[in-house]
C-alpha cells in the first residue's frame, strides 16, 4: 500500500504534470454567460479556463466539421467529449488513491471471497476481480453512457435537448424516465442540495471543472505511463509500483 508520504508525493507529482497556470481558474464574471457551442464562445471562454494561454486550437479541430456536419455540432461534440472525459479521469484519479490504500473488509461474493488487496495497484485490482464483477461495472458505465443521449421525442418529455443540437454540454439528464422507483433523481445533486444555484454559480463550478478534468487526465495517464513504461514519468519512479500489462494493454476490460 501506498503510504501518507507517498501519497503527498502523488499529489505534488499530479501537480507538476502540467502548467498551473493552464489550470487555474479565474473569478466568475459579474454577468452571467451562457456557454454554447459556437467558436465565439469557444474563444470567450478560453481566457476565463486559462487567462495565459487563451483560446488555443492550433489544428483548427473547431473548423473540422465532423462527419459532414455544422461546426456548432462539432464544437458541441468535442466539449462533451472533454467534460466527460475529465469526469472520468477525476474519478479514475481519486480511485486510484484511495484503493492503493483502502479496500472493503466485507466479502465481495456470496462465495465469500474478499475484494482484492491493497498489495496490489489498481489496474492489477481490476485483472483480480471475476469476470461477472467487470461486466456488472461495464454494463453500470454503458447505462449512464446510454442515458446521457436521452433526447425528448416520440412523447417521451424526459431527457435534454441534444449538446450538438443547442443543448448544454456537460449537463447530464435527472432520472425521470427510469421506470421504477430510485432513491434519487439526480446523479449530480441527489439531495438536492443545490437546486436554488444560480446560473453563474453553475457556470463558475463548469470551469472549474473542465480545468480539474483535464489536469486529472493528466494524473491518471502519469500513473498508468509510469506503471507500464518503466521511467517514462521520472516524478512517479519508486512511487507508484511497475507491472506488467497483459497483452500490453492495462486494465484490459475482459482480460
Amino acid at each position: 500500500p501506498i503510504s501518507t508520504g507517498t501519497m503527498t508525493k502523488l499529489a505534488i507529482a499530479a501537480l507538476l504534470a502540467g502548467s498551473a497556470a493552464a489550470f487555474t481558474s479565474t473569478p466568475a464574471p459579474k454577468s452571467t454567460v451562457a456557454l454554447h457551442e459556437t467558436k465565439a464562445d469557444l474563444k470567450e471562454l478560453g481566457p476565463k479556463l486559462n487567462p495565459v494561454v487563451g483560446y488555443f486550437d492550433p489544428l483548427g479541430v473547431a473548423d473540422s466539421a465532423f462527419w459532414g456536419k455544422s461546426d456548432e455540432f462539432t464544437i458541441g461534440w468535442l466539449r462533451q467529449a472533454e467534460i466527460k472525459h475529465g469526469r472520468v479521469a477525476m474519478a479514475a484519479f481519486v480511485g486510484y488513491c484511495v484503493q492503493s490504500n483502502i479496500h472493503f473488509p466485507w466479502a465481495m461474493t456470496m462465495d465469500g471471497s474478499p475484494f482484492p488487496s491493497t498489495d496490489l495497484s489498481p489496474p492489477e485490482q481490476w485483472d483480480a476481480l471475476p469476470l461477472a464483477s467487470r461486466i456488472q461495472i461495464i454494463l453500470f458505465v454503458g447505462f449512464l453512457e446510454f442515458y446521457s443521449e436521452l433526447t425528448p421525442g416520440g412523447g417521451v418529455e424526459s431527457g435534454l435537448t441534444h449538446y450538438t443540437k443547442g443543448g448544454v454540454p456537460g449537463k447530464y439528464p435527472n432520472f425521470d424516465a427510469v421506470p421504477h422507483a430510485i432513491p434519487f433523481k439526480s446523479l449530480y445533486d441527489p439531495f438536492g442540495f443545490h437546486k436554488n444555484m444560480s446560473e453563474e454559480s453553475k457556470e463558475k463550478r463548469l470551469r472549474a471543472e473542465i480545468n480539474n478534468g483535464r489536469l486529472a487526465q493528466l494524473g491518471i495517464f502519469g500513473f498508468l505511463c509510469a506503471q507500464t513504461i518503466p521511467g517514462s514519468v521520472p516524478l512517479l519512479n519508486g512511487v507508484v509500483p511497475t507491472i506488467e500489462a497483459k497483452g500490453a494493454i492495462a486494465m484490459a476490460p475482459l482480460a
